[in-house]
């Protein structure tokens, strides 16, 4: 598997930690807890991979980016396999995973809802808030990211002109972003505050633009501008960005037309 060089992302908290005042008889100083190990982030600059380099830089929790090549088809090597079943990035191992022992995730959605648990930011622990939340990211995982993944390739990969398939998704495309104007014409952010469900819909967003312009959306493109602004996802979207190319006919047989095997 191609291994990318490690990006980490992180901050040390400055300062001096104070003296232990000892009275009667001596203490034992406990041991200093262990630094993070950084996450290894399973990843291709996509969408879908930028949920979490995105979210990672949020979090300010450092990880390692373990480039996978999907037009090389790096995504069916068997050691990916084991932690991603369904061939597809993005993935994650936390070394320092629940009891202290390695977990690995796969699927953007639940490795969003595993990272806002753990370090207890942007997934309110408050039921009906987490409820909202949800609700919104189950959206965008159901909805708007498969319906603008065949809107793309219907207008950009697929090797025979289909207009009924090309209407058929922008159209669709074009639906979804009605539902978030209206939605985010009386908040800021989809959940109310600013959660794992914008970082999930934003690249999406984003990469669907090119099919459905903001034109009618308002309340959506500002809501993009206002995401977009924030330092850390543009830290996150970065990520790899030189990988990006245009699809030769040699990768199209790693991307498209699969089947089980």
């Amino acid at each position: 598997m191609n291994k990318a060089k490690a990006a980490v992302s992180g901050r040390k908290s400055k300062g001096t930690a104070a003296k232990p005042v000892l009275r009667g008889k001596a203490k034992t100083a406990k041991a200093a807890p262990k630094p993070a190990r950084p996450i290894q982030l399973f990843y291709w600059p996509t969408p879908n991979g930028r949920k979490i380099s995105i979210a990672l830089e949020e979090l300010k929790v450092p990880y390692e980016v373990r480039l996978v090549d999907i037009g090389k088809g790096e995504q069916f090597v068997p050691d990916f396999l084991k932690i991603s079943p369904n061939n597809r990035m993005p993935a994650i191992i936390d070394p320092d995973g629940p009891g202290g022992r390695p977990v690995s995730v796969f699927e953007s959605g639940a490795i969003l809802q595993y990272l806002g648990r753990k370090y207890g930011r942007f997934y309110p622990t408050d039921e009906r808030a987490r409820i909202q939340v949800e609700e919104w990211l189950f959206w965008q995982v159901g909805g708007l990211g498969p319906m603008a993944g065949q809107a793309n390739h219907f207008n950009n990969y697929a090797p025979e002109n289909l207009p009924y398939a090309k209407k058929r998704y922008t159209d669709e495309v074009h639906r979804l972003f009605g539902v978030m104007n209206r939605r985010l014409a009386t908040r800021k952010f989809l959940a109310g505050a600013y959660s794992i469900a914008d970082i999930a819909a934003w690249p999406w967003a984003v990469s669907a633009k090119k099919h459905v312009p903001f034109d009618e959306f308002p309340d959506l493109a500002a809501w993009v501008e206002r995401v977009g602004s924030r330092p850390a996802v543009k830290r996150g979207f970065a990520v790899s960005e030189e990988r990006r190319h245009p699809v030769t006919d040699a990768e199209r047989k790693h991307l498209f037309g699969q089947r089980a095997r």
